[in-house]
C-alpha cells in the first residue's frame, strides 16, 4: 500500500524501503511500533502540521483558586471538534491567557458599548454630517481605548510546563477571580494520528520513521560486526547505523528550517 493510512500500514511501508521482503529486516515489530512512537512525538513537538491552534474556555473553582493553579488535566474537549476532540492532555504548549477583568467584560456600562450606543463616531449618521469622524479618528481613539486597557489591566504571565500539566497565572487568585468565572485560554495541541489518519503518510514522518527503524536494525545487529556468513557476506552493523544516523540529522535539519512553526518575536 503505497500511502499508508495506521501504524501497521507505516511500519510496513517503511520495512520495504529499507528492503523487506527480499532482505530479511532483523528488527522486531514491537520495536518498531516504539520507533514510530518516537517518530509520532518527534512530529508532533515538531512539525507544523502535528500540532493545531485550539480554544479551551474553563470554568474556574474555589479549588483553583486555593491551589492558584490550573490543572490542565481537567480542560474539557475543545468546542467545535466534537466530543472526542482535543482536551487539555494534548496541550502541546498554552501561548496566551485572553483578558479577563473589569475592563475587559462587556456590559452596559463598558466604555466602547457605551460609545457604540451613542453612536459617537458618527458611524451610522450621514457621510456629510459634522458628527462623523471618519475611520482615521475612529483608529486613534480605538487604540487609545486599548492603550488604557493594557495600562489598567494587561495581559496576565503565565508559566506552563507539559510535564506538571499546570498552569500557573502571576497575579493575586483570591482578589482578581471568582469561583465559576470563565478564563479562555489559547494553546497548541497533538493532533491524533488515529483520528487524522492523514498524518501517517506525511513525507517527512515516513522517511524519519524509516530512518529510525534502520537504525535499530543496524544497532540490533551491530554486535555481529564483522562476522562472515557462508557465501562470503560480513555483517555491518555498524556502517548500517552510521547511516541512519546521518539521515535521521538530515531529516530533522530539514524539519527545523522548513516545517517548524516560525518563532514569534516580540518587538518594542
Amino acid at each position: 500500500m503505497a500511502s499508508p493510512s495506521s501504524r501497521q500500514t507505516l511500519i510496513e511501508y517503511s520495512l520495504r524501503q529499507l528492503g523487506a521482503p527480499v532482505v530479511d529486516i532483523n528488527v522486531d515489530w514491537q520495536q518498531c511500533e516504539d520507533r514510530l512512537d518516537d517518530a509520532l512525538q518527534y512530529f508532533s513537538e515538531r512539525h507544523f502540521d502535528g500540532v493545531e491552534k485550539a480554544y479551551f474556555l474553563y470554568p474556574v473553582t474555589a479549588t483553583d483558586i486555593t491551589n492558584q493553579y490550573i490543572d490542565t488535566d481537567n480542560l474539557g474537549p475543545v468546542n467545535g471538534f466534537g466530543g472526542d476532540g482535543p482536551t487539555g492532555r494534548d496541550i502541546v504548549s498554552i501561548i496566551k491567557l485572553f483578558q479577563f477583568g473589569p475592563l475587559s467584560n462587556i456590559s452596559m456600562f463598558d466604555v466602547r458599548y457605551q460609545m457604540a450606543l451613542s453612536d459617537y463616531f458618527g458611524i451610522n449618521t450621514n457621510l456629510m454630517s459634522s458628527r462623523n469622524m471618519g475611520l482615521a479618528q475612529y483608529d486613534s481613539t480605538k487604540r487609545y481605548i486599548n492603550m488604557i486597557q493594557d495600562m489598567f489591566q494587561p495581559e496576565k504571565a503565565i508559566r506552563f510546563s507539559k510535564v506538571t500539566n499546570k498552569l500557573h497565572i502571576d497575579m493575586n487568585w483570591k482578589e482578581e477571580l471568582v469561583a465559576n468565572g470563565n478564563l479562555l485560554i489559547e494553546a497548541y495541541v497533538s493532533l491524533n494520528p488515529d483520528k487524522f489518519t492523514e498524518i501517517y503518510n506525511d513525507r517527512l514522518l515516513k522517511k524519519y520513521v524509516t530512518a529510525l527503524i534502520k537504525r535499530q536494525w543496524g544497532m540490533n545487529m551491530s554486535k555481529f560486526t564483522g562476522v562472515q556468513l557462508p557465501g562470503g557476506v560480513t555483517l555491518r552493523g555498524a556502517e548500517i547505523v552510521a547511516d541512519a544516523q546521518t539521515e535521521i540529522q538530515l531529516i530533522e535539519q530539514q524539519v527545523q528550517l522548513e516545517y517548524e512553526l516560525p518563532i514569534n518575536f516580540m518587538v518594542g
